[in-house]
C-alpha cells in the first residue's frame, strides 16, 4: 500500500506550522517548569489537588498543540501500537520507582535518604502550622 505524497505547497505549510507548534510547545515546558514546582509545594502543604489540576491543563494544552498532527496526512490516524508505545516515560518511572522501594526495604542507601527527606518535609509542614521548635522525636 503506497503512501500518499503531499504536495510542496502542503508540506511547506506543515513545516512552518511544526515551527509555531514547537514554540508553543517550548514555552508551555519553560513555564510548566516554574509553575509545576511552586504548585507541587502547595499542594504537599495545604494536602490540595492543585498539581493534578495543573497536570490535566498541561494534558490539554498538549492535545491543543498537537504537535505532530500533521503525520497523518502521510500515515493516517495513529495506530493503536502507536498511541500506546510499549513503553512511555510513566512506565520507566515506575520500573526506578520499585528498584528504589526495593533498595529501601533492603536499608540500603536510599532508606536513609527517605528518612531524611521525611524529616525535611515534616519539618517544613511544622513550621507551616507554626511549630518551630524541634520535638524530642525530632532530636533522636
Amino acid at each position: 500500500m503506497e503512501r500518499p505524497s503531499p504536495d510542496r505547497w502542503t508540506l511547506i505549510r506543515d513545516v512552518a506550522v511544526f515551527q509555531v507548534k514547537v514554540i508553543f510547545d517550548g514555552l508551555r515546558d519553560l513555564l510548566l517548569v516554574p509553575i509545576s514546582l511552586v504548585t507541587g509545594l502547595v499542594t504537599l502543604v495545604g494536602g490540595g489537588t492543585e498539581f493534578y489540576d495543573l497536570l490535566r491543563l498541561g494534558r490539554r494544552s498538549e492535545r491543543w498543540i498537537n504537535l505532530f498532527g500533521a503525520a497523518e496526512r502521510v500515515h493516517g490516524p495513529p495506530s493503536d501500537a502507536e498511541r500506546f508505545a510499549a513503553e512511555d516515560i510513566d512506565e520507566l518511572a515506575a520500573r526506578v520507582e520499585s528498584f528504589i522501594v526495593n533498595e529501601y526495604k533492603r536499608g540500603g542507601v536510599t532508606a536513609q535518604a527517605k528518612d531524611r527527606l521525611d524529616y525535611a518535609i515534616d519539618r517544613m509542614l511544622k513550621m507551616r502550622k507554626g511549630d518551630s521548635g524541634p520535638t524530642e522525636q525530632d532530636k533522636n
